[in-house]
């Protein structure tokens, strides 16, 4: 009985422990799976946000003449027509009428010099030539009436009435009157002379502009001392310095070995510094028949075929030598990109857009070749940043690094 009573207080480990552990093994086999997952997942992780050191380049705008140009020199834009407009007098400036940038015409008044003294010497040389002219007349009426005496003493010595020492008397006076007459006319002729010379002197005063033009510089002020020569001191020897815009050309230095690349009247296309978004159209005018030798080349210069108040002289400028006329439409910018960076798919074009760090992929349309590059139509814009190599390592996402970084 004792046995029997020992039995019943022994348990039953298969019927209390669950057939064959599968719930443990369940678990085991759930972690195990998370695990790899989690694995998985930071290898992904780690290989997206790993960056890739590329190549870049940027979209830029390309002017289709640059394709054609043959040559490429740089110089200054220069007024071929200037002057330093002074007087011939010395005087006082007494009145100033421009100022830098003022446009005048040929003949205006610029300045005039105190002249009280010479427009007097103008009145007293015109009251000469007043009573020279008077004088004129009374010797004129003086030889008429002589005229009319002498015919009558003709008429009567002929009939015997009067002596011969009566008509010698009356020839006489005649003779003194015509003498009279050409005196008082030469008279007024030097009376003529003094006047101009007057005016001469008075006009020296009077500063006008010798040309159409414009007024650079004002080199002197109302109150200073203005001399042809400069002689005394302090005085000033230009009032103004104008000139003509029209005239406006661009001087540059050809290299003497590429002077075979360039003729006179050949197109060309002028860049300024100061204005780098503009293109105008240019003409070779001339090249200088002379050598600098220690520079070894050759000035030529440039004339503008349209006109533009923007351009002023002493701009920097660069010039191209085209080898043809641009035709229409091929003064328009356009937006162009290395073909090397371009990446073919499906029968389209992408291109790796550099956006934030990232390689996006955007597709683009493409056009002709311009020079090295290749057009765009559509799809990015000058300016943005496409990776050129290596595009076989990017993906469309893929973080970036250019090698500067």
């Amino acid at each position: 009985m004792a046995q029997d009573d020992l039995n019943r207080l022994t348990i039953d480990k298969q019927r209390y422990t669950p057939a064959g552990g599968a719930p443990r093994k369940r678990r085991t086999r759930i972690i195990a799976a998370l695990v790899l997952l989690a694995l998985v997942l930071g290898i992904y992780t780690m290989a997206t946000r790993r960056s890739i050191e590329v190549e870049v380049a940027t979209v830029s705008l390309v002017y289709p003449s640059q394709t054609i140009s043959s040559l490429n020199a740089s110089g200054y834009v220069v007024a071929q027509r200037k002057a330093a407009v002074a007087s011939k007098a010395t005087g006082r400036l007494e009145w100033l009428g421009v100022e830098e940038g003022s446009v005048v015409r040929e003949g205006q008044l610029l300045a005039r010099l105190e002249n009280r003294d010479v427009a007097a010497q103008k009145g007293q040389a015109a009251a000469t030539l007043s009573a020279a002219r008077d004088t004129l007349e009374q010797a004129k009426v003086e030889r008429t009436d002589a005229a009319r005496a002498l015919s009558r003493a003709k008429e009567l010595i002929g009939q015997g009435i009067i002596a011969q020492a009566d008509y010698d008397t009356a020839e006489a006076r005649y003779q003194r009157a015509a003498a009279a007459v050409a005196a008082a006319q030469a008279n007024i002729g030097g009376a003529q002379s003094a006047l101009r010379g007057a005016e001469a002197s008075l006009d020296y005063t009077l500063i006008r502009a010798p040309f159409d033009g414009v007024v650079l510089t004002k080199n002197a002020d109302v109150g200073d001392i203005v001399s042809p020569l400069a002689a005394a001191a302090n005085a000033k020897a230009a009032v103004v310095t104008m000139a003509d815009m029209g005239s406006l050309q661009v001087e540059a230095d050809v290299s003497e070995s590429n002077l075979g690349k360039v003729k006179v009247g050949q197109p060309c296309e002028i860049v300024l510094d100061a204005l780098p978004d503009v293109r105008f159209r240019g003409a070779l005018y001339t090249i200088v028949p002379t050598a600098d030798r220690s520079k070894g080349s050759v000035m030529v210069k440039v004339r503008f075929l349209d006109k533009d108040r923007r351009i002023l002289p002493e701009m920097s400028a660069k010039v191209a030598f085209l080898d043809r006329e641009l035709r229409q439409g091929e003064a328009t910018p356009r937006v162009g990109l290395p073909p090397a960076a371009v990446v073919h798919r499906d029968g389209k074009d992408y291109v790796f857009k550099v956006v934030k760090d990232r390689a996006v992929l955007t597709p683009v349309v493409l056009g002709g070749k311009l020079g090295d590059l290749v057009q765009v139509s559509s799809g990015i814009n000058a300016g943005e940043r496409i990776v050129t190599k290596p595009l076989d390592q990017v993906r469309d996402g893929s973080h970036v690094k250019t090698a500067e970084k």
